[in-house]
């Protein structure tokens, strides 16, 4: 398969890191958060553009953040779809500015976060800054201890720019690597160099692979050869440099009536080709983007600075999450509700011990230093976690991926590194028929106007 199909049609990036897979302190992994099944109550809401009917007694302010994804949601490749525009004027208040927490969370990953914003503001006609759009990038920017290392990196659109947005200094594109070492490329012969480099013996190895998509051929090549493809080791190096992939998308919906191919699919190549040629299975340092619950706790914490940004007193406690794609936004907004809970109940129990050593010491006869941090809210001692949603819900629309004709349930698009999603990780807590319906919808739930 020509290398120039991948240039064309996917739009994630691959990132490999060295060490073992021990995880890392912001790396949530799948398999400790699905405890339980996550039985979510689902309403069929099939009606375009429902009307609002909140109560008398509104809240004015916010008490929930949206994460809204974006192709399938807003647009389809670059038409916006009806009643997108409408739907984020609802959203601001008369001098444009946000009256909700938002924050757009996409697998995309071929731009800089400021040029999605503009893009994102262009087609909304409302302000959006770069600190509310998170990429399936974005997380990297917590991998501080690879960002030294010499990284090669692939991708579509400025691909320098982003790496090294992201603090990674010392990269190396897949063409520069060709071009470097050009006998590797025997497919695109109407690329090929056929002229040697002098130099390629004192090409730096690559340590810290940061990029993929463009080549599976030199995407093995470097894996197999420890990151110096001018050299044939005996065996191939196992574990190989460790990789980090950003977006699994298997599947996203463009202009086509169905849905195209997305990165996922690549991984899938790449994963299977790496099989057959060593016989072992391909290493996943860490995958972000949806529906990793790293890339949920990077958007949480982008929607709380909002609300601090735009001077809320009262606390964020749910997010709604607002996708297309059963796979990735629903099951990666549902695993991060299970792991939000279990965050809840342990920050519960914490503290109730430090309640519970407080009544011993204070005797119940006076307030508390823990009374005015917020910990213990009164003498009774009604506790609230101090920081951070207590849930996540799922919204579905149906103007993206999901076909509900179509999607019976039945299969698994899940990255093969994640636990298979059960069935009701995969339900939302909500469906909609389009983001208008989905807003409307959580403004009755937050009584809301």
């Amino acid at each position: 398969m020509a290398t120039g199909l991948f240039r064309s049609v996917f739009g994630g990036i691959l990132y490999f890191v060295r060490g073992k897979e021990t995880g890392f302190l912001f790396f949530l992994r799948p398999q400790l958060l699905q405890l339980k099944k996550f039985h979510s109550r689902t309403r069929n809401i099939i009606h375009t553009a429902t009307k609002s009917h909140p109560s008398l007694e509104s809240k004015y302010q916010a008490q929930f953040g949206l994460l809204f994804d974006i192709d399938g949601v807003i647009v389809r490749g670059r038409k916006i779809l009806p009643h997108a525009v409408e739907t984020f004027q609802k959203l601001v208040d008369t001098n444009g500015n946000f009256r909700v927490p938002t924050v757009f969370v996409t697998n995309a990953g071929n731009m800089m976060r400021h040029k999605k914003a503009q893009q994102l503001t262009d087609w909304l006609r409302v302000e959006v800054n770069e600190q509310q759009v998170v990429m399936s990038h974005s997380p990297l920017r917590m991998f501080r201890q690879f960002h030294e290392k010499h990284c090669l990196i692939s991708g579509q659109g400025p691909i320098v720019d982003i790496a090294k947005g992201l603090g990674f200094t010392k990269v190396t594109t897949v063409d520069q690597l060709r071009n470097s070492f050009p006998t590797l490329d025997a497919v695109d012969h109407k690329r090929r160099n056929h002229v040697p480099c002098a130099f390629e013996r004192y090409f730096p190895r690559i340590e810290e692979p940061v990029r993929w998509e463009t080549s599976l051929q030199l995407i093995l090549d470097v894996l197999m050869s420890n990151g110096l493809p001018c050299e044939t080791l005996p065996t191939a190096p196992y574990p190989h440099l460790p990789l980090l992939a950003c977006n699994m998308d298997l599947q996203w919906m463009a202009e086509a009536c169905m849905p195209r191919f997305g990165h996922g699919a690549f991984l899938v190549c790449l994963e299977n080709l790496y099989k057959k040629v060593t016989g072992k299975d391909m290493i996943y340092t860490a995958l972000v983007g949806k529906p990793s619950e790293l890339t949920y706790l990077h958007a949480e914490h982008c929607v709380l600075q909002e609300a601090r940004k735009m001077s809320l007193t009262e606390p964020i406690k749910t997010l709604y999450a607002i996708g297309d794609n059963v796979n990735t936004d629903i099951f990666g907004a549902n695993l991060y509700n299970n792991y939000v809970q279990k965050r809840t109940q342990l920050k519960r129990k914490e503290n109730e011990e430090v309640v519970a050593h407080v009544r011993v010491r204070a005797g119940m006869r006076r307030e508390t230093g823990l009374s005015r941090m917020g910990i213990v809210q009164d003498a009774a001692f009604n506790l609230e976690v101090v920081e951070g949603v207590t849930s996540c819900k799922s919204v579905l629309v149906h103007t993206g991926v999901y076909n509900q004709n179509v999607d019976k349930g039945d299969y698994d698009h899940s990255p093969r590194d994640f636990l298979q999603a059960e069935v009701a990780q995969k339900e939302p807590t909500y469906k909609v028929e389009n983001v208008l319906s989905a807003v409307n919808l959580i403004f009755n739930e937050e009584n809301f106007t």
